[in-house]
C-alpha cells in the first residue's frame, strides 16, 4: 500500500499516512481539526539512455504483429464537369 503525505493548511502539520488505492483522502487534521491538503512528491523512476525502443524488448526472430491489410486508393470522381473551352471572338 502506498504511503502519502499530507498537511494541515490552518496550523502547518505534516504526517505520513499508509492508504490503500481505495481509500478516500483525509480531509481533517487530527491535531487542530482544520483543512488537510494531499502533498505530491516527485516520482523516484528516472529513465536515462539513448532512449527506449519498441523493439528493446522484443526477441532477435522479429515482430509477432502483422500490418494491417491497406485497401488500393479508388480514383475521386470529378463534382462538376470541365467547362467547355471558350470559342474566339473575331
Amino acid at each position: 500500500m502506498p504511503t502519502y503525505a499530507y498537511a494541515c493548511k490552518d496550523c502547518d502539520h505534516a504526517f505520513d499516512i499508509v492508504q490503500s488505492f481505495s481509500d478516500s483522502s483525509l480531509t481533517e487534521c487530527p491535531e487542530c481539526k482544520g483543512t488537510l491538503r494531499k502533498k505530491f512528491n516527485s516520482v523516484g523512476v528516472v529513465f536515462k539512455g539513448s532512449g527506449f525502443y519498441r523493439t528493446d524488448s522484443r526477441d532477435a526472430k522479429g515482430s509477432t504483429v502483422s500490418a494491417a491489410p491497406t485497401a488500393p486508393a479508388a480514383p475521386a470522381a470529378a463534382a462538376t464537369p470541365a467547362p467547355a473551352p471558350a470559342a474566339a471572338a473575331s
